[in-house]
């Protein structure tokens, strides 16, 4: 798509506009009456960017509907939180595996690198995000984050706006946002894979079902703090490397 803009900008007198679709790009393209054999390859290759374009458009849409499917069958509850649809679903499901896994969700917080890193700078301590851990875990949580700040009314959204009250930055109070919602998050895979083994039982039986004992939406501000573990890993400032 990226592409196809560069090429529209320079067979179109007034550019193109940003948000292209494949059927806006060929109605732009269509009003192009090429002139000279260097506006005619662009024309060609832009027509070509065009055809593909739609092909993957329908790939995305069937990969959408399988993924929506298969959350469905598993039966998730994380598309009861706001922000997260099925395609959020699927990706939070498919990077974590079987959560039972991680033993507790600051263990999951490390992995999807939601878990703060104390930074030691003299006599004052600070903290930033760490960078390590599955990043696509990461950016699902990213867009939930978002999503809910965007929300008014969420439970995300509340959290938020009390982290910038207490003198926070913005991002610091987004950081904290994405760490409480990797503990929901993880909550509710966790009670999702208990229901569903007290369900079907350790052979496969049929057993008794039980609901989920994951928490609500997003966590409220006083009882996630309360599970805010350590920083993940202390790493020193170039001072104290030179040192």
């Amino acid at each position: 798509m990226n592409q196809l803009h560069a090429l529209l900008r320079a067979l179109l007198p007034g550019g193109a506009p940003r948000d292209l679709s494949a059927a806006k790009a060929e109605q732009l393209l269509d009003t192009v009456v090429p002139a000279g054999s260097a506006e005619l390859t662009r024309h060609t290759l832009a027509a070509d960017l065009i055809a593909e374009i739609r092909t993957w458009d329908v790939k995305l849409k069937d990969n959408t509907k399988a993924m929506a499917a298969l959350v469905a069958e598993s039966e998730s509850r994380l598309t009861d939180t706001p922000g997260i649809g099925a395609v959020t679903a699927a990706r939070l499901l498919g990077r974590t595996g079987n959560p039972t896994r991680f033993a507790t969700a600051s263990a999951f917080a490390q992995y999807a690198g939601t878990a703060p890193i104390e930074i030691a700078s003299a006599d004052r301590a600070r903290h930033r995000l760490s960078r390590r851990g599955d990043r696509q875990l990461n950016a699902a949580l990213h867009t939930v984050a978002i999503t809910q700040i965007r929300m008014p009314g969420t439970r995300g959204h509340i959290y938020y706006q009390a982290k910038l009250a207490e003198g926070k930055t913005p991002r610091e109070a987004q950081r904290c946002l994405k760490r409480r919602l990797a503990d929901h998050v993880w909550r509710t895979m966790i009670g999702d894979e208990r229901r569903r083994t007290r369900t079907t039982g350790p052979g496969g039986q049929l057993g008794a079902t039980t609901a989920s004992s994951a928490a609500g939406p997003t966590p409220t501000a006083g009882s996630s703090d309360k599970s805010l573990p350590g920083p993940a890993k202390p790493e020193p400032t170039r001072s104290h490397q030179a040192a």
